[in-house]
């Protein structure tokens, strides 16, 4: 009996691990998908129209009285973001290039801001994260996600482009697939102006560097217990506990693409808040770029791989002295490396003004 237990056991994980990867894989490629295959279309009737916007709950570069205006008649880029998922980050750089070039010629990059978590929601972070990245196009907030369901949508970052007639002609889930998003502007501008009797001026694509991720990362970490339902990656034997503070203890061994935790932390619906006066984060991983989302006030200690982070793999918030300094909700980058690879990270927290999110990687 106990070997039908064994291979019973080993079965069943042979099983979970295969269904593991068949989701991941389909994800990927799901992430990756441009939705409309062939753009140039004359029948528009079995299209479907970019909905009205209802449940704003906030707006920057634009108002109230000016968004409908601003949208009307115009090649509308409908771009779903939050200000600290790395994948809209990355994005961002692209949009602004898109604005610069194509505003006078009748486009309109609208941001929609769905938060994933509840600091996202405040109106003085979003404008602060749209004063940084550069945003000068309209950006409304979605904090109730009316937008966000009425458009049929589950992924951050999204880009629907609609046509002068408000038609959607295109959709693109995730990063990547800039020359083909900008293909489509210009052709859509063309459509536009042959429509009202203008020229547009043939331009060169924008040229910038695409990030490259590895080719075999570790998945989104989340601390939060709503967010990690069905993808739970806390190691520790004491597990998530709803709104409880809990005393985690630090195993013997760590698996890698887990996330072990040590002190007392407050399980969140959206993160860990530390409540004691130490706490450490231990997480072996395989990536090429390692992120966290934190809040808090305080100043992290980060050993990489048994010592401190060398100078050519820190990431842009790493102190000359090796550390993190904590002072806003916001996206931290911790590790960037030229290749990818299996590594450990230990973070120590020292003082209770301290919340985690997220791990993100590339």
């Amino acid at each position: 009996m106990k070997k039908e237990y064994k291979y019973a056991s080993i079965f069943f994980a042979i099983i979970a691990v295969g269904i593991f990867s068949i989701s991941y894989y389909y994800e990927e490629i799901d992430l990756k998908r441009t939705t409309t295959d062939d753009i140039v279309i004359e029948d528009k009737t079995f299209l479907r129209k970019s909905p009205e916007l209802q449940g704003i709950s906030g707006y920057i570069n634009t108002s109230q009285e000016e968004i409908d205006k601003q949208l009307e008649g115009k090649v509308v880029l409908y771009d779903f973001w939050t200000y600290s998922c790395i994948n809209c980050i990355r994005t961002l750089p692209h949009l602004t290039a898109w604005d610069e070039k194509y505003s006078d010629e009748g486009l309109v990059i609208l941001g929609i801001h769905t938060p994933e978590f509840e600091f996202e929601k405040k109106f003085e972070n979003v404008v602060f994260a749209t004063e940084k990245f550069g945003i000068e196009y309209p950006v409304i907030q979605d904090n109730e996600k009316e937008i966000w369901n009425d458009f049929q949508n589950r992924y951050w970052p999204r880009k629907y482009i609609a046509d002068h007639e408000g038609y959607i002609r295109f959709d693109h889930i995730g990063e990547g697939a800039y020359k083909e998003t900008e293909e489509v502007i210009q052709l859509l501008l063309k459509e536009r102006a042959n429509t009202i009797g203008e020229v547009v001026e043939e331009k060169e694509l924008v040229n910038l560097d695409e990030f490259r991720h590895a080719t075999f990362r570790t998945p989104e970490l989340y601390f939060g217990y709503k967010f990690a339902e069905g993808r739970n990656q806390l190691g520790n034997e004491e597990g998530f506990s709803k709104n409880r503070i809990v005393d985690f203890q630090l195993p013997e061994q760590f698996k890698q693409h887990y996330f072990y935790m040590e002190g007392m932390w407050e399980n969140n619906k959206d993160g860990m808040k530390l409540v004691g006066d130490a706490g450490k984060i231990v997480l072996n991983f395989n990536a090429k770029q390692v992120n966290i989302v934190a809040d808090g006030n305080t100043i992290l200690k980060i050993e990489y791989d048994g010592g401190i982070i060398p100078i050519d793999s820190r990431g842009y918030d790493i102190e000359p002295n090796g550390k993190v300094i904590i002072s806003e909700p916001r996206l931290y980058n911790l590790i960037e490396l030229d290749q990818e690879g299996p590594h450990e990270i230990i973070i120590e927290v020292t003082g209770p003004d301290f919340e985690i999110f997220t791990f993100t990687f590339g």
